[in-house]
């Protein structure tokens, strides 16, 4: 589902809401996530999951083009664990 198709969805469950107005709410919805995440806390949305940052360790890892070992530094990544409720949707 793209961003676009979930605003179109809310606004067809709400239809007392432009599809301006429903988009700025998404965008606000996706920047606090996002600047939250940033700030290294951690996002909880209950019966869907929740988002926390790691951390990544610097490794050696092969290009396959050459088979030359090349240093990777390390990086934060976005990790995401599913809640309870939706597990239980995904393994009925």
């Amino acid at each position: 589902m793209t961003r676009s198709e979930l605003v179109e969805r809310i606004a067809a469950k709400m239809p007392n809401l432009t599809l301006k107005e429903i988009d700025s709410i998404v965008d606000v919805v996706f920047g606090k996530l996002t600047e939250a995440l940033s700030n290294g806390d951690r996002v909880e949305i209950r019966g869907f999951g929740s988002f926390s940052v790691r951390t990544r360790n610097p490794r050696i890892a092969i290009n396959p083009k050459n088979k030359k070992q090349v240093e990777v530094p390390s990086k934060k990544m976005v990790h995401f664990k599913t809640g309870k409720e939706l597990h239980a949707r995904l393994n009925a």
